[in-house]
């Protein structure tokens, strides 16, 4: 038997693999395909999240390819005017990764890393975020546990002698609340620093931020898909810390 009560955890372990397969292949193929593309083939980018801006080279969805997209000013004040990038251009794979950089990223040059003379698909930000997707899919996958709801398959990740004060005062949605906004916090400090300050994160800081971000968000969406209360035959059979036990409140008639 499971710490939870259940005789297995197959759930867990599919839906944590899924997680982490799918954040997998984007973090891979984020660092991939830059190399996959011929040299410098891939300009300086820049434009608006949520949406489609490279998909051609003029026209509808080129709104990157304007002529104020096209121009680049260097710090010595230099103007340097670069060729159209449209990513239905390139081969399937490298066109699907790049698809879904210029739909959910600004892809913003100088917040992003440089490869084979080619700018990545996404921002610095955005590799640290599917950084921690693919690492908290990974650690659901091993230690994460149905029990019930999702705030309690959340906090199942944790030992269940940690828990047991938490458990006993019953304070599981304040410790759940707290431990997302934990992974949260760095994440919204550095973005509200930079939008109400002249403080300018870089490309080392941003990722760093981003990855615990991204690892809340994974265990979320792991729990959300594995806790799952018909595999119990009723709220008591859930195994919980210190021995706590979820009674069904009825409405009185």
């Amino acid at each position: 038997m499971e710490k939870n009560g259940l005789a297995d955890r197959h759930r867990e372990r599919k839906v944590g693999r899924w997680v982490f397969g799918i954040s997998a292949f984007f973090f891979i193929s984020f660092f991939l395909t830059p190399f996959l593309l011929p040299t410098g083939s891939v300009p300086e980018l820049g434009a608006r999240a949520n949406a489609l801006d490279y998909a051609t080279a003029d026209g509808a969805f080129s709104g990157g390819n304007s002529q104020d997209g096209l121009r680049h000013v260097h710090d010595d004040g230099s103007i340097h005017l670069h060729e159209p990038f449209a990513w239905t251009e390139l081969d399937p794979y490298s066109g699907f990764i790049y698809m879904f950089g210029d739909i959910n990223c600004h892809n913003k040059h100088e917040r992003s890393w440089v490869l084979n003379e080619n700018q990545m698909p996404v921002c610095t930000r955005d590799v640290g975020i599917f950084f921690g997707l693919a690492m908290g899919g990974l650690v659901y996958s091993r230690f994460g546990y149905n029990r019930w709801t999702v705030r309690d398959s959340c906090l199942s990740l944790l030992p269940d002698a940690w828990l047991e004060g938490i458990y006993r005062t019953n304070r599981r949605t304040m410790a759940w609340i707290g431990l997302g906004s934990l992974l949260c916090l760095p994440l919204i400090l550095d973005g509200f620093t930079q939008l109400l300050t002249g403080y300018e994160s870089n490309n080392f800081t941003r990722p760093l931020t981003g990855a615990p971000f991204g690892f809340g968000i994974a265990i979320l969406t792991a729990a959300a898909y594995s806790a799952r209360p018909h595999f119990f035959k009723n709220a008591s059979e859930v195994v919980l810390p210190a021995n706590a036990k979820f009674e069904l409140q009825t409405e009185d008639e």
